[in-house]
């Protein structure tokens, strides 16, 4: 009868830990880089279909108000590991390749805060946060990395994709583009054939991720080097859409996380695992029909218009997460890691963060957001250390300060991978209703100046926090300043 009862009782205990373990979900969050708001069959896409991003959507909330931190890659992924703008933490606009850069280590990042309470970690794609060795993603929190340390366009390559020899050519200069698996070069991406195995790549490795941790709760973050330019896509998908190597490319990535998605739930993991599709920030427009769609927002990539900025955000999580809701509620990549940390019961870090639990709305409020206000900020001189505080936004309106900027609009766009040419504009301050005009094209500040002081006020309030170079402010609470290159890739 001991034997019995103290067999019972061990089973118990069993069932009981594999209980708790099973409360702290799997996190899987798929990041874009360079895709736009338009660029889905869900929000409008034309010539080819998403369904397997859309089912995310189907089989759980979409917020029509979400942002990235930022407007390039650096400062987004920054903002996105640390719960903070990114000019907090010293990474405002986009590391070039410098191995004396990268994301300081004081930082507490997602995965290694989600490590802490027994979280396995991986990335799977690109990093963009540091290409020296002190900046490895398996020093700041990943346990496990296959990816490319940059950009997929930083390399010594033309944009035809044949080898650069040009001295006079800023590619020439450009090391070889490495395909790493933890510390070790797994391959040279050497050419535009390379590149149109990296989708594939990526996916086979996070198919194995998944069915070799499924025991232990995980943290997988899938960094897709596409869409962004040069664009490339296996045979499997050459040739698929109606509009050419981009719908092809987007297809694919739709099918990657098909694959991924069919591996939970064959792993038994579907119900217990957060699943985010989101993008790094809005389409490079100057590359033409080799860039991704603004969905009829204003500008994109490397602006504080809402093309740049403003994105699709699709998160599921059965049973937890109501189905099929469209969320309007103001969130944005900050807000994740505090997210986070409210439902696996992890502690945030002791540095001061910008993120706010929006816990609330997924669990199905769509009233009110915690969030009261997103700040723009955005690096446009590379001699800059700090950001500029182009813009902020409350749950309706956006109040636009003066700043220049590289404009698309009146430009020469380019074509079939060739880049375009920029205009240099002004913007000039401007209050915009987004409710009633999310393209950014009229002007209200004068019919609502209660509503232009208040945001006014707030975005103050930032500038004796973080700075603003526009008002030439330094930052009081700005951590690690670094020079950086904000016009890199």
């Amino acid at each position: 009868m001991k034997s019995l009862t103290l067999t019972l009782g061990i089973a118990a205990l069993t069932l009981a830990s594999q209980s708790y373990a099973q409360k702290k979900p799997n996190i899987v969050l798929f990041y874009m880089d360079d895709m736009g708001m338009g660029d889905l069959s869900l929000t409008g896409a034309r010539g080819y279909t998403t369904p397997n991003i859309d089912g995310i959507a189907h089989e759980g909330m979409y917020f029509t108000n979400y942002y990235a931190s930022s407007a390039i890659s650096t400062a987004s992924r920054a903002g996105l590991l640390t719960g903070c703008y990114s000019t907090r933490v010293g990474a405002p606009g986009c590391y070039m390749i410098n191995p004396k850069e990268g994301l300081d280590a004081s930082e507490t990042t997602l995965p290694e805060m989600l490590q802490k309470i027994g979280y396995n970690t991986a990335l799977i794609g690109k990093w963009h946060l540091g290409c020296g060795n002190d900046f490895s993603p398996l020093k700041r929190g990943f346990k496990e990395f296959f990816g490319t340390l940059y950009s997929n366009d930083m390399w010594p390559v033309n944009y035809d994709g044949t080898p650069c020899t040009d001295p006079n050519n800023f590619k020439s200069m450009m090391p070889e583009l490495r395909l790493i698996d933890g510390d070790k070069t797994y391959k040279i991406i050497a050419t535009l054939d390379d590149q149109a195995q990296l989708t594939t790549l990526y996916t086979e490795r996070a198919i194995r991720y998944i069915n070799n941790h499924a025991k232990k709760p995980f943290f997988l973050e899938i960094c897709h080097n596409m869409p962004h330019v040069p664009l490339a896509v296996s045979d499997k998908f050459k040739g698929k859409s109606k509009v050419g190597l981009y719908g092809d490319v987007m297809m694919e990535l739709d099918w990657s996380v098909g694959q991924i998605l069919s591996t939970l739930k064959e792993k038994g993991l579907e119900k217990n695992t957060i699943v985010i599709f989101t993008s790094d920030n809005g389409p490079w427009l100057t590359f033409g029909n080799y860039a991704g769609s603004n969905g009829g927002l204003r500008e994109g990539k490397q602006t504080s218009f809402e093309g740049g900025q403003h994105l699709p955000c699709i998160i599921k999580w059965p049973g937890k997460i109501p189905a099929g809701v469209v969320n309007p509620q103001l969130i944005c990549n900050l807000d994740f890691l505090p997210t986070f940390a409210a439902i696996t019961g992890a502690k945030l870090p002791t540095n001061k963060i910008d993120g706010i639990n929006v816990l609330s709305l997924l669990k199905g409020n769509t009233t009110e957001s915690p969030r009261k206000y997103f700040y723009y900020y955005y690096s446009y001189n590379p001699a800059q250390i700090l950001g500029n505080l182009e813009a902020v936004r409350d749950n309706q309106f956006k109040l636009v300060f003066d700043h220049k900027y590289n404009s698309n609009e009146d430009a020469k766009i380019g074509k079939d991978g060739f880049p375009g040419q920029t205009v240099v504009k002004e913007a000039k301050m401007a209050l915009y209703d987004l409710r009633n005009d999310p393209g950014e094209r009229m002007d209200v500040k004068d019919n609502y100046p209660k509503e232009v002081e208040k945001l006014q006020k707030a975005a103050q309030k930032m500038r004796e926090d973080l700075g603003d170079n526009l008002q030439n402010m330094p930052a009081t609470n700005a951590r690690h300043y670094l020079p950086l290159y904000p016009f890199g890739r």
